[in-house]
C-alpha cells in the first residue's frame, strides 16, 4: 500500500499540483496549456504509445480477451448510466455532459501513468493497446449521447474523420506491425522517440494539473455528485468486476484498476464545449474526479491487493 501510494500516486499527485500552483502564480498561461497540450496529443503520447507497442511483445501486450471486457464491459455502462440520467438528471442539456463525466476515463494520461509507474513497460505496452481499442469506444459513445440530447447536431461524418485521424490511434496501429513481427527499430529512432516518450507524462500532467477549475458548485452539485460517484467508483467497479469475472488477476486486473479508475477525461470538456453541452458541468467533473480519483485508486488498489488479486 505504501510502496503503490508513493512510487504510483505521488508522483502523478506531485506533477498536477505543480500544474496547479504554477498556472495561479503566473508561471504559466493559457497559452502555455494549450501549446503543451497539442504538443502532448499530436507528438508526444503517440511516441510513447508507438514505442511502447513497437518494442513489446505482441502476444502479451494485445490481450484480445481483455480488450473485449473493456470495450463489453464500457458498453454496457454506459446503456445502464444513460437510462439512469435520462430520468435523473435535470436540465436536458446536462445530461450528456453527466454521462460522458460518468464514463469517459483520462486512460491516456492519468492511467497510462499509473500502469507505467506500476508495471513498467512491459504492463505499459498492455496498457496502450486496451486503451487503443477503448478510446475509439470512448469516442463513439461520447459523440452520440452529447449529439442526443441537443437540439443541433454535428455531421456523423465529422466525427468518424476525427476517430479515423486521431494520432493516438494511428500511432498504435502503426505499432502494431513492428511488435506483431518483431522488427527491430533503428537505434536513432529509439533514441529521437524515447526522447518524446519521456516528455509525455510529466508535461501532460503539469498541463492537466494548471486547466484544473474548483469552483462552487451550486445547482451543479446533484449532477456533478452523480458523474463523480459514476466515474470514481461504479465505472471502474463493474469494469474490475467483469475482468475478475473472466478470469484475469495480476497484472492484468491491474491494467483494468488503474485505466478505468482514473479521473474523466479532460477532452470531455472540450467535447461538450464543441457539441453544445455545459462546459462548465464538465470542468466541474473533470475537477472533481480528479481530487477524488487518488485516494479511491490507493483504497481499490490495496484492496485487491490484500486479496491476492494483483
Amino acid at each position: 500500500m505504501y510502496g503503490f501510494i508513493t512510487n504510483t500516486l505521488g508522483p502523478v499527485l506531485i506533477l498536477l499540483l505543480m500544474g496547479y500552483y504554477l498556472f495561479r502564480r503566473g508561471l504559466l498561461n493559457e497559452q502555455f496549456i494549450e501549446a503543451g497540450s497539442k504538443l502532448v496529443f499530436n507528438l508526444a503520447l503517440p511516441a510513447l504509445l508507438f514505442l511502447s507497442i513497437a518494442e513489446a511483445d505482441f502476444a502479451q501486450a494485445a490481450n484480445g480477451k481483455l480488450i473485449l471486457v473493456g470495450l463489453g464491459g464500457t458498453l454496457l455502462y454506459f446503456a445502464l448510466l444513460m437510462a439512469f440520467c435520462h430520468a435523473t438528471v435535470t436540465p436536458k442539456n446536462a445530461r450528456g455532459v453527466v454521462v460522458q463525466g460518468g464514463f469517459r476515463a483520462n486512460m491516456g494520461i492519468i492511467g497510462l501513468a499509473y500502469c507505467a509507474n506500476t508495471y513498467g513497460n512491459e504492463g505499459l505496452a498492455a496498457a496502450s493497446v486496451y486503451l487503443g481499442c477503448v478510446t475509439i469506444l470512448y469516442n463513439v459513445l461520447s459523440v452520440f449521447v452529447l449529439n442526443f440530447y441537443q437540439d443541433v447536431q454535428r455531421s456523423l461524418t465529422q466525427h468518424i474523420l476525427g476517430i479515423t485521424t486521431n494520432p493516438l490511434i494511428l500511432a498504435i496501429l502503426a505499432a502494431l506491425p513492428f511488435s506483431y513481427f518483431h522488427i527491430a527499430l533503428p537505434d536513432f529512432l529509439q533514441a529521437t522517440g524515447g526522447y518524446f516518450a519521456q516528455l509525455t507524462l510529466p508535461l501532460a500532467l503539469i498541463c492537466t494539473g494548471a486547466s484544473l477549475q474548483f469552483r462552487s458548485f451550486g445547482v451543479d452539485k446533484v449532477n456533478i455528485g452523480i458523474a463523480t460517484v459514476s466515474k470514481c467508483l461504479l465505472y471502474p467497479l463493474v469494469l474490475v468486476g467483469l475482468a475478475y469475472w473472466a478470469g484475469f488477476t495480476g497484472m492484468a486486473l491491474g491494467i483494468v484498476l488503474l485505466l478505468s479508475i482514473a479521473p474523466t477525461a479532460a477532452a470531455s470538456y472540450v467535447m461538450a464545449r464543441n457539441l453544445g453541452g455545459d462546459p462548465r458541468l464538465a470542468a466541474s467533473i473533470i475537477a472533481l474526479t480528479t481530487l477524488l480519483s487518488l485516494p479511491v485508486t490507493a483504497l481499490a488498489f490495496s484492496l485487491l491487493s490484500a486479496n491476492a488479486l494483483l
